[in-house]
């Protein structure tokens, strides 16, 4: 049973280690807004915002 619990150990790591070098090589770039009806305060700026977004304070309903 350790042998197994072992190997699945190992191949986890794996499955890791391939997902963190798909994650380095870059992958498709989202969208603006991917999800429909995100109308929040922080999806009016770019990505990433500018250090001094708002030359005045947003009003926040």
């Amino acid at each position: 049973m350790v042998s197994i619990g072992g190997f699945l150990f190992g191949l986890s790591q794996l499955i890791f280690l391939a997902v963190v070098i798909q994650c380095v090589r870059g992958g498709e770039k989202a969208a603006a807004k991917p999800w429909d009806g995100a109308e929040g305060l922080e999806w009016t700026v770019p990505s990433p915002a500018p250090h001094h977004t708002f030359s005045t304070p947003p009003k926040v309903d």
